[in-house]
């Protein structure tokens, strides 16, 4: 289960860009906690923390405690902005939600037992399809990651999210279809896909191509 985080925070007496940029100064980022019908919060929290909780790897998916004044309010991180340059936090959305809410999360894919795979072992590979599962499940019982075993995975099989253990009440936000989260392919299959791509995207000439190109090529032989 994905840890729960707290983070201190202060009120914003003022909005606007120019009061946002005299906080990012002082080394805070301005932030705002909305939702559960309630009015949003303005806040601003500690730059050095914040980076600090970003670096784990699951902020975006763990439940974080804002504490206001000793008063805790428990939110859901929704969207964090960068700056463009220096990919500093500027600003962050936290999502407020009860302590068994459903949430939406997107949470990253784990591949377990690679050397108990036929298939990786004979120099098959690993196409990841999905990263990251987007899942709706309870605010308590968020996972960390999703871990899919690979034992006994030949070059050919492929992993769908039906054969994905998720966690108790949980589901996949997509639930219309079974959709591929990885596949074992062998190389040659790998670079025959890219190479399909590129042709695709014109940047391999059909045979055709290359035919009238030399035409074209003597032809201008020719008037010489």
């Amino acid at each position: 289960m994905s840890e729960q985080l707290t983070l201190p925070a202060e009120t914003r007496d003022r909005a606007g860009k120019g009061a946002s940029r005299a906080l990012r100064r002082e080394g805070r980022v301005p932030a705002v906690v909305y939702g559960e019908k309630k009015e949003p919060l303005s806040i601003h929290v500690e730059q050095k923390l914040l980076n600090k909780m970003l670096s784990t790897g699951h902020f975006m998916n763990s439940i974080v405690m804002i504490d206001v004044g000793g008063k805790a309010t428990r939110t859901l991180p929704k969207a964090v902005d960068f700056h463009p340059v220096t990919s500093a936090p500027i600003h962050v959305d936290f999502l407020r939600i009860g302590e068994h809410s459903k949430v939406s999360v997107n949470i990253p894919v784990r591949f377990d037992n690679e050397e108990a795979s036929p298939g990786l072992k004979r120099g098959g590979v690993l196409n990841v399809v999905q990263h990251e599962i987007e899942l709706v499940c309870d605010a308590a019982e968020i996972p960390e990651e999703l871990h899919i075993d690979l034992t006994g995975l030949d070059i050919g099989d492929s992993i769908h999210i039906s054969q994905v253990t998720l966690p108790k009440g949980a589901k996949a936000a997509i639930d219309d279809r079974d959709f591929t989260v990885a596949t074992i392919v062998a190389p040659s299959a790998m670079k025959s896909e890219e190479e399909e791509t590129a042709a695709a995207e014109g940047e391999v000439p059909t045979v055709g191509d290359e035919e009238a190109e030399g035409e074209a090529s003597d032809e201008g032989g020719s008037e010489e």
